[in-house]
């Protein structure tokens, strides 16, 4: 059953932003993103340079949401919906993971200039399972990449993202779905991914607008309404307080 482990270029990830059509780059983003078997990576790198702004930004996001959700629509007669939009400074390493969601969605991620160094790394752990035998769930149940074991298993599967800049607008998304493979019935096949943050600064920031879509029926409403999507797209604030920096003050 195991088949040969893909290898990625970054002409397979990485993307520019067209200002004069984003129809293009959706499908592309599509493409790469919202896989069904491992002929693409199922993440990608949008690089939208450093002369737009924070709030042109975010709008972007929600366009090309919007034409990812016609291509779905065309596709699969489904549609994508979001299911949370939020702003954090995330400036904490973690282990490769996913974020809750259903078992296929996919995070579509906008990281704004920073001071602090980052790298970022997907892990191709639905491929690591229909090498082994198992699926996705399964695979994280015996090999946790928690776990440093688990983590060797998987390390062979993970990619460092090529074209990961901390000077520009960049948007990043991620195949965050648990479905397991099948010919039979298609299902997104999702990633992990983890950060490492190479110089912490809480004088500093590390934004990320966050969102997390969602391949539903078609005619389902997002489970988020139109208020929040504007007011993440127009918000100065960010979430910097948790429960590992209850010391920290979110910026309005």
């Amino acid at each position: 059953m195991k088949s040969e482990i893909s290898t990625w270029s970054p002409d397979s990830i990485c993307l520019k932003l067209d200002a004069a059509d984003s129809r293009p780059l959706a499908k592309a983003m599509y493409e790469r993103t919202c896989r069904t078997d491992f002929s693409q990576p199922g993440f990608c790198v949008v690089d939208a340079g450093s002369e737009i702004d924070s709030i042109s930004f975010r709008r972007l996001m929600l366009e090309l949401k919007r034409e990812m959700a016609a291509i779905h629509e065309v596709q699969t007669g489904k549609t994508l919906v979001h299911l949370s939009a939020a702003r954090f400074d995330q400036q904490e390493t973690t282990r490769p993971h996913l974020d809750g969601g259903p078992d296929e969605c996919f995070l579509m991620l906008g990281y704004e200039p920073s001071a602090v160094d980052s790298d970022l790394q997907i892990t191709d752990y639905t491929k690591c399972a229909f090498d082994l035998g198992l699926t996705p769930k399964e695979l994280l149940v015996k090999h946790n990449p928690m776990f440093q074991s688990s983590f060797e298993i998987l390390e062979p599967y993970s990619t460092r993202v090529p074209c990961f800049s901390k000077t520009n607008y960049q948007i990043i998304c991620i195949n965050n779905s648990s479905a397991g493979y099948s010919s039979l019935e298609p299902a997104w096949q999702g990633t992990l991914h983890t950060a490492t943050i190479l110089t912490p600064d809480e004088d500093e920031r590390r934004v990320i607008n966050s969102t997390m879509i969602a391949s539903v029926p078609k005619g389902t409403p997002d489970t988020i309404d139109a208020s929040v999507l504007n007011e993440f797209a127009s918000t100065s604030a960010v979430r910097r307080r948790g429960y590992d920096k209850p010391h920290l003050d979110d910026d309005d």
